[in-house]
């Protein structure tokens, strides 16, 4: 029988064990802090023009009209007065909160951050709940009241308060965390020591940089258990390496397709599992799939621009899958900015009399950025002048504020949620393949970010006067081949609607627009044999976007086999398999190759 003298020698081991973790864990935790190599830090926020604009114009408003913001203060100052008196009443009594439901005023109901049944319960944190709810609505109504900013100005004012809300959540705060509290208690505080191990790991990690890792990153080998189509590198240059996938079937269609996929991500997305692979599933279609991998660049690329992903890679790729296949056309796919650069490189082929793109596809590829939609707070001249300043320091803009900016558009999500199980429970990432690739970034080119940024995001050269690149100026209407645009219909960085707009200004007679269910990721990496999202087609391109939905048919399941009938037509007869490479390019390694290896350096 266990005394009580032996539990609590065994306790004292057990702390002092704790102890010796945590001064060790601060240690480390230190040293990863002195290795940050910060961004610029006008990245981090807004300009102040910006707050003093929405500063002046609510002294404005209360100038001209005092009486409607004192209301909206002493209703605000009445109901936390008359909420924390309640709050006290209960703690004295020793009441129960009422539930939600017997009253109706629970504003964050169904919120999941709130799931644990005491906030509801206890009176100390359904105060705490319900006051953040307050605090929340008046920062909302506050914004609200803010007129005479323009719409982009509103927008981005809009932005930034949510993320004030958002961070300032109670459940991101250990006090104030019954889950977080709950399981220091079961585990006699072993969460929160197995939480600060997790914190100084993703501080290492990332060289200091407060980057939640969302995957456990050790369950996954490229070439391992993701990224294991068979294949191998045809070609290498400093863009580039160029993937030649096995064949799958005994005859393939003799047009061959090429996959540009972006550069801000790595291209085995399409690649993850046998399962949900896009890249296996064409070689099963039966066509000779080539897929570009790009570099991973470094400072030493500062002066690589948009002409060279252009004339280096697009172009480059097509000539030597037309040398490989002996044909004289491929068909080509261009996925998210590459779909973008793909309506340029197409517009320079018509420029330039060049027909060897037979067909062109575009997942989720915006052309006309005059709706900038969720990007808007970052694509206005105090980001973008910020970014300059950046990449001029760095020659790259660095793969983790590009992630960093993605996540905030999810910051619930992806930032404090994952924070919160991660550091204060003491939880383990999952190993979930696409989390995995969506922390294995890349780093983007100073020249060519920049040029992206402030010619076709900014000033929307393309659908307009037209941009200037490659000794052309080219507009997208010169683009002519039969063309699919794949969208997402909950897509928030490239939405369908913004992507449905410049597709029609394309010059092509043969335009076929299609929207898939779910987002950017998910909506594209849909195999049928899931039979989880459908998708939507309409022939008439004529109308807004909104008629183009009203009017459109849905179908069950995957977009994936709509395509192939749609490519088939345009790939030609079929033709005996073609092995990887020929004597003019020998293989150079299997797939995934050597460049989709290289990390991003912070």
């Amino acid at each position: 029988m266990t005394t009580k003298e032996e539990t609590a020698g065994e306790n004292l081991d057990k702390m002092a064990e704790n102890l010796a973790r945590v001064e060790e864990l601060s240690q480390r935790l230190i040293a990863a802090l002195s290795a940050r190599n910060p961004a610029n830090p006008t990245l981090d926020s807004p300009s102040q023009e910006l707050f003093a604009k929405a500063a002046a114009s609510y002294w404005a408003e209360m100038v001209e009209n005092p009486g409607k913001l004192y209301e909206r203060q002493l209703e605000y100052w009445g109901r936390s007065v008359r909420h924390f008196m309640e709050a006290q009443q209960q703690l004295v009594q020793g009441q129960r909160p009422h539930a939600p439901d017997e009253a109706g005023d629970d504003p964050l109901q169904g919120d999941k951050r709130f799931a644990n049944p005491l906030w509801n319960t206890h009176p100390f944190f359904h105060y705490i709940k319900h006051q953040y709810a307050l605090n929340a609505r008046a920062i909302e109504e506050a914004v609200q009241e803010v007129d005479d900013l323009d719409p982009v100005e509103k927008k981005r004012l809009n932005y930034f308060a949510r993320q004030i809300v958002d961070m300032m959540s109670p459940t991101n705060f250990l006090g104030t965390n019954p889950d977080a509290l709950e399981k220091a208690v079961e585990t006699e505080g072993e969460s929160l020591v197995r939480g600060l191990e997790n914190l100084v790991a993703d501080l290492e990690a990332n060289n200091g940089e407060m980057l939640v890792r969302l995957a456990d990153e050790s369950a996954f080998e490229l070439g391992g258990n993701i990224a294991t189509t068979p294949g191998e590198v045809v070609y290498r240059n400093a863009m580039m390496e160029i993937i030649q996938y096995a064949p799958a079937t005994e005859k393939v269609h003799e047009i061959p397709l090429v996959i540009f996929p972006p550069w801000i991500n790595k291209y085995y997305v399409l690649d993850l599992k046998p399962e949900n692979s896009l890249i296996k599933w064409i070689t099963e279609q039966g066509y000779t799939l080539f897929v570009v991998s790009w570099i991973n660049p470094d400072a030493s690329y500062a002066d690589v621009g948009m002409e060279d992903y252009i004339e280096e890679g697009f172009l480059t790729a097509i000539r030597e899958a037309k040398a490989i296949c002996g044909t004289k056309q491929v068909n080509a796919v261009g996925y998210c900015i590459a779909g973008t650069t793909l309506h340029l490189t197409l517009a320079l082929m018509a420029r330039r009399g060049d027909k060897s793109v037979k067909s062109a596809t575009f997942f989720t590829a915006l052309t006309d950025f005059s709706e900038q939609g969720e990007f808007t707070p970052f694509l206005q001249d105090d980001f973008v002048t910020g970014i300059e300043k950046e990449v001029a320091e760095k020659g790259v803009l660095r793969s983790f504020i590009m992630s960093r900016t993605m996540s905030f558009l999810r910051s619930n999500d992806l930032i404090y949620q994952p924070a919160v199980r991660k550091y204060m429970m003491g939880e383990a990432p999952p190993a979930f393949d696409l989390l995995y690739w969506n922390g294995d970034g890349a780093n983007l080119p100073g020249r060519m970010t920049v040029e992206y940024l402030r010619g076709l995001c900014q000033k929307n050269e393309f659908v307009n006067e037209g941009y200037e690149i490659c000794g052309e100026t080219l507009r997208i209407s010169d683009v002519k081949v039969p063309v699919m645009s794949v969208t997402c219909e909950t897509d928030h960085i490239a939405p369908w609607k913004d992507c449905y707009r410049g597709f029609q200004k394309v010059g092509s007679k043969d335009k076929t627009f299609l929207v898939s269910q779910s987002g950017h990721i998910a909506g594209i990496v849909n195999p049928p044999t899931k039979k989880k999202y459908g998708h939507y087609t309409n022939d008439d391109l004529s109308g807004q976007a909104a008629d183009w939905m009203e009017g459109a048919s849905f179908h069950e399941g995957s977009w994936w086999p709509r395509w192939d009938a749609w490519l088939s037509t345009r790939s030609g007869k079929k033709v005996d398999a073609r092995e990887p490479g020929d004597s003019e390019h020998p293989p150079l390694a299997p797939a995934p190759g050597t460049y989709v290896r290289v990390k991003a350096k912070l």
